[in-house]
């Protein structure tokens, strides 16, 4: 049975009166969510516990609504809900924060007129000191266990390759800028652009203040994870040193880096990532996830321990059929806190040593504002004090806290409730439906418009999650919230291959994407129109990346969808694994051959395939610096259906990268073009 933690009246002594709250606004008429509230919504995101357990440092998300930004800053509060406050505030954007080991200090990265800089904040005395200059971003802050020194991460530039030698300019000549050379597998990202050359390695400097060591060295990146051994003199780390790494992207091993000569010894070695080390307090133990690398689309991460010379590897809960996370080691080095996600819900656990397991939490999420996808974070501190991000389909994260065995988890930060409690939010149903292909059980969501009346027909949107190995669960979606507030039914479904169900489920799709997939969306929407509140003649579909190709697949397939919306889509595998930010991964896990070698294999499964078949009204949506899905695959889709003579449309999102909702207002300019386009097409003519 869950717990209460989705019940908002929780919260303990200090904190905001939720119930207070609904009774001062009771009676007062709601007005649904607008498409401008997307600037009001707040969020709690990486809390970090005291080594005495008694306060919680986080990262506060904010909206600026003048510069069209989200903002991060450090807030705090006592674990009794008492004395919230910020630590930093204003146009400040803070990452990677670390507490001291004797809770007097917290490590941070924030932007100044320099760059990205490591900072520290004195906690009682309320002062904020820069510590470094560096030439580029650093990351990973994690302090000794003696306070007296702090490691990170750093890209180490290196020249660019040239090809041939120009000629000098001369003085004052206006010349158009020289050649760029790329030589390297993976040379953009999505997010980031195109890569600066170098690569990450492991700095170690004085917590206050000085020069940083470069401690790891090498043609690899280091950025796998960092932990300090219990003395001090060493790091484990992990990393990819392969000789074929640039074409293994994932194969990272742990190391240990002896800070006294910077020697590496590898600790681990089989084909597969092993990343996250974690060493325990009395420091005899490390723990780490990963897994052994079969080429499925999908494996489940698994939790491992081994003693801090590298001997005793073994693996705790192998019949935990769930990906596991962020594993963090109680105060006594008997139990391991960690998480995962389970039937699109993220629950925090611990286990022993022996791999018994005890659920600590559920509702883990609300950090991910757009989509209802998994997204959440944890600590734990003193007396095994643990804090976690809780939220639930009516309110983004909050930061709730508790112990086990003593008390329960309660929500300390109410940081949205002065504004959503007074908007009429959709309520959020779960279901479970059989699928035609096979008899798969299947788990799906249905968001209800505000004022819902049974007996009515409502429209329906059928919106697609991407990945394909992700999940959707109960967890807020401002785009769900928008469009029932317009007046639609919302289904969200987890068809085969979503995450949350374990290995089997997870690989019905491998190397069979797009497939029974399909029948699986298909029959939830049949199960929502058997219960007799929408209408059958005004369905609508959407959907983005991997909800984008089975969008794109659905209107290749029926005729039964009165308008879509392809957002960022692949829609020839091809063309898609040969321009894709990391075509590397993408060809190795996810086909059993290169698309030269199997041109067959990857037409069957491309969208593209079918769109001689599409009547259905679709419009595409992307960003134009979209380097996972890149634009030149919804412009192969758009002229298609151009040529065909379907009615189409092509939404370019300026700037924006595969995460085309990273800045508010282009939240609301998506949500705002796919509720035109279905209501363009809400009437037959």
């Amino acid at each position: 049975m869950k717990q209460t933690l989705g019940l908002w009246r929780s919260l303990v002594t200090g904190a905001v009166s939720l119930l207070l709250v609904s009774q001062a606004v009771s009676g007062q008429d709601k007005v649904p969510l607008a498409l401008e509230d997307v600037f009001q919504l707040r969020f709690a995101s990486a809390p970090l516990v005291s080594a005495s357990g008694e306060f919680i440092v986080y990262t506060r998300h904010s909206m600026d609504i003048m510069q069209d930004r989200e903002r991060k800053n450090l807030w705090v509060v006592r674990r009794d809900g008492s004395e919230h406050r910020p630590l930093t505030s204003g146009a400040m954007t803070v990452s990677h924060a670390a507490l001291s080991p004797d809770d007097t200090r917290v490590a941070f990265v924030a932007k100044d007129d320099t760059g990205s800089q490591i900072f520290v904040h004195w906690l009682q005395q309320g002062y904020t000191a820069q510590l470094t200059r560096l030439a580029n971003a650093p990351g990973q802050l994690t302090w000794s266990p003696d306070g007296q020194q702090l490691a990170f991460t750093m890209r180490v530039a290196e020249k660019a390759p040239v090809m041939g030698v120009l000629p000098s300019a001369p003085e004052g000549a206006d010349w158009a800028p020289p050649p760029v050379v790329i030589d390297r597998a993976v040379y953009r990202s999505d997010g980031k652009g195109y890569r600066k050359h170098g690569f990450q390695h492991v700095f170690v400097m004085p917590a206050s203040g000085g020069s940083p060591r470069q401690v790891t060295s090498g043609d690899f990146d280091h950025s796998g994870g960092i932990a300090w051994s219990a003395s001090a003199d060493a790091l484990f780390i992990a990393a990819n040193r392969g000789d074929d790494a640039e074409l293994n992207p994932v194969n990272t091993d742990l190391f240990r880096v002896d800070l006294a000569t910077d020697e590496l010894t590898r600790l681990t070695g089989r084909q597969g990532p092993d990343s996250g080390p974690v060493v325990s307090p009395d420091g005899r133990y490390i723990a780490y996830t990963g897994w052994d690398d079969a080429g499925k689309g999908y494996h489940r991460q698994r939790l491992y321990i081994m003693r801090a010379d590298g001997s005793g590897r073994h693996e705790l809960m192998a019949d935990l059929d769930r990906d596991v996370a962020s594993p963090r080691w109680s105060e006594g080095s008997e139990h391991l806190f960690f998480s995962f996600d389970d039937k699109g819900d993220t629950v925090l656990a611990m286990t022993d040593l022996k791999g018994r397991m005890v659920r600590l939490a559920e509702g883990l999420g609300g950090t991910s504002l757009g989509r209802p996808y998994a997204g959440s974070a944890f600590a734990v501190g003193g007396g095994d004090v643990f804090a976690y991000t809780a939220g639930d389909t009516s309110r983004p994260a909050d930061i709730a806290a508790g112990r086990p065995g003593h008390d329960a988890p309660a929500r300390l930060t109410a940081l949205n409730e002065n504004f959503l409690a007074h908007r009429d939010l959709a309520r959020v149903e779960e279901r479970w439906i059989t699928s035609s292909a096979d008899g798969e059980k299947i788990q799906a969501w249905v968001a209800l418009p505000p004022g819902f009346d049974p007996s009515r027909k409502y429209p329906l949107i059928l919106e697609i999650h991407g990945g394909p190995f992700t999940n959707y669960g109960e967890r807020f979606s401002t785009e769900i919230q928008l469009y029932a507030a317009a007046g639609y039914v919302v289904l969200y479904v987890n068809p085969r291959g979503s995450t949350s169900y374990g290995e089997r489920f997870g690989n019905l799709i491998h190397h069979a994407y797009p497939g029974k997939d399909y029948d699986d969306l298909i029959s939830a929407v049949d199960a929502v129109i058997d219960e007799g509140f929408v209408d059958k003649d005004a369905l609508f579909v959407t959907g983005g990346s991997g909800g984008g190709v089975l969008t794109a697949w659905i209107v290749g397939k029926t005729e039964r969808f009165r308008a879509a919306v392809v957002a960022k889509p692949v829609i020839n595998w091809a063309s898609f694994v040969l321009t894709a930010d990391n075509s590397p991964y993408f060809t190795r896990y996810w086909f059993p051959s290169q698309p030269w070698e199997d041109p067959e294999g990857y037409w069957a499964r491309s969208p593209l395939s079918l769109v001689g078949n599409v009547s259905t009204p679709t419009m595409l949506l992307t960003g134009e610096a979209d380097l996972r899905t890149p634009m030149s695959e919804t412009e192969q889709y758009y002229q298609a259906l151009k040529l065909r003579g379907i009615d189409t449309a092509m939404v370019r999102i300026p700037g924006a990268y595969h995460s085309i909702t990273k800045r508010p207002s282009q939240m609301a300019a998506k949500v705002a073009a796919v509720l035109a386009w279905f209501d363009q097409h809400s009437t037959t003519e």
